[in-house]
């Protein structure tokens, strides 16, 4: 055998030795790790409303004309109109939330901001909603957000003040207010 091909495949020997003993040691050397996560979700109860009440400003006379105000706890007072108690029951609306325990929520308002009677050319009065969650007796303002309690319930209370002209027609005005809730 020449010794150049004695060289060469004492090379390729020892070339091949030495890959497998990098794969022996390596394999050795080297480890394999592994871990395990638990993946969960949560479903919870979809948020609703509901109407108990309806917002009642009851029965008046324009008089020299000025505004009607339904608090928030139902309490009506006038300012430049006739209060009739004939008849009238003013009332606050109220709308029940239900929902997830403890969640917060946002409210937002929409419908009418005017009564109408319907009329073909209708007469209306300007609606200024107002709004709080405990039943209170506000006069101004609108909440905007609620925190569910911890059996998944609140109420929001709506009241408002009415805008009447002097000489306003007589008539039964109506309009629908519109509450809608949403998880936040």
């Amino acid at each position: 055998m020449n010794s150049s091909a004695f060289i060469r495949k004492n090379f390729r020997r020892t070339a091949l030795a030495s890959v497998v003993a990098l794969g022996a040691f390596g394999a050795s050397s080297s480890f394999a790790a592994e871990a395990t996560t638990s993946a969960t979700g949560t479903v919870i109860v979809p948020i609703a409303i509901a109407k108990s009440a309806d917002l009642v400003f009851g029965k008046f006379a324009p008089g020299a004309g000025g505004s009607v105000t339904v608090s928030t706890s139902g309490a009506r007072t006038g300012s430049g109109v006739i209060l009739s108690t004939v008849g009238s029951s003013p009332t606050a609306a109220q709308f029940d939330v239900t929902g997830d325990n403890d969640a917060t929520y946002d409210i937002t308002w929409g419908g009418v901001t005017e009564l109408s009677d319907g009329e073909t050319t209708p007469n209306t009065m300007a609606l200024e909603r107002i709004s709080d969650l405990t039943a209170g007796g506000a006069t101004t303002g609108e909440v905007a957000a609620g925190t569910l309690g911890t059996g998944g319930t609140q109420s929001i209370y709506l009241g408002g003040t009415l805008t009447v002209a002097i000489a306003q027609p007589a008539g039964t005005y109506t309009g629908d207010v519109t509450a809608t809730v949403e998880y936040n």
